[in-house]
């Protein structure tokens, strides 16, 4: 017994739903698909609708934007059965068995399963670059690979788990932002929750333009920062954080900070172009998330 769950926002999610209610009709298994418009404008909320036409098939509309932990949360509480499917609306199934290999995958002991993120091979318009390149080096992981680390690459725009585990970690979550992945492995961690990470990706099709991105992943350094000062990643994989703690030991964020302030907009300007490096990128994250510390 399966709940698919699906928050969107101002986004087309007819084919992704069909396309996963065909798969679970061949798997023969009890199973519902709720998708929450979250805070969605009318036009796209009209053009979902179209979903409920599936059998156990439901639209749930939100007037304001919740965010996506709460949506989730909202989402899981309106669930009938134990196992979750959370699915990001900008995704798309890469395998036709890719419901059955999550149902094989229960039987393992797991209680969170993560089936991964991959992305098509052909380029995107010079604008998208940074996102494109980011998600085929850093997010298009074999399993083999993230099992090695399981709380380390979280994706939980495509991931099953058990809804106690759900409720348990999103509750731990107060407020509304953007980068919680990272938090929701250290919880997963903390909380010893038994993960497995199995070749089971969808392709991400909602790629921001590089801009955006790279505002979201200030967005992200910030979230952590907050965390870390509050004290409430303790336990964790994260490579950003871990970089960030040595430098603050050996006193070199000071100078990390200076380097932002100093030659970011020139960073900026390569992580904007149509060839970002994701080296650069890093160098970014960690000093911009020192130079955030220190001038808060």
């Amino acid at each position: 017994m399966l709940s698919v769950l699906i928050p969107t926002y101002n986004y087309a999610v007819f084919e992704l739903v069909e396309a996963l209610y065909n798969q679970l009709k061949v798997a023969e298994i009890d199973f519902e698909i709720l998708c929450l418009e979250d805070g969605s404008n009318n036009d796209f909320i009209e053009k979902n609708r179209a979903i409920e036409n599936f059998k156990n098939t439901r639209q749930l509309i939100s007037d304001t934007n919740l965010g996506r932990t709460k949506a989730r949360q909202v989402l899981c509480d309106s669930a009938r059965y134990d196992w979750l499917l959370f699915l990001d609306a900008d995704v798309m199934p890469k395998k036709s068995s890719f419901i059955q290999e999550y149902l094989d995958a229960i039987p393992l002991g797991s209680e969170a399963i993560y089936g991964g993120f991959t992305y098509y091979k052909t380029k995107p318009h010079k604008d998208y670059m940074l996102r494109w390149k980011y998600g085929s080096t850093n997010e298009e992981v074999k399993a083999h690979i993230r099992n090695q680390k399981p709380y380390k690459v979280i994706i939980s725009a495509n991931c099953l788990i058990k809804k106690r585990v759900f409720s348990l970690i999103s509750s731990k979550i107060e407020t509304k932002g953007y980068g919680f992945d990272n938090y929701y492995g250290a919880l997963l961690k903390e909380n010893s929750i038994k993960v497995l990470h199995i070749d089971n990706e969808v392709y991400h099709l909602g790629i921001e333009k590089s801009n955006i991105y790279l505002t979201k992943k200030e967005q992200a350094a910030e979230t952590l920062l907050q965390l870390t000062k509050d004290n409430k990643i303790v336990n964790h994989d994260n490579s950003l954080l871990t970089t960030f703690t040595h430098l603050k030991k050996l006193k070199l964020n000071y100078l990390f900070s200076l380097v932002f302030k100093i030659f970011g907009p020139l960073l900026k300007r390569n992580l904007t172009s149509k060839n970002p490096s994701i080296s650069i990128l890093q160098i970014y994250r960690i000093s911009y998330m020192c130079y955030k510390e220190l001038n808060p």
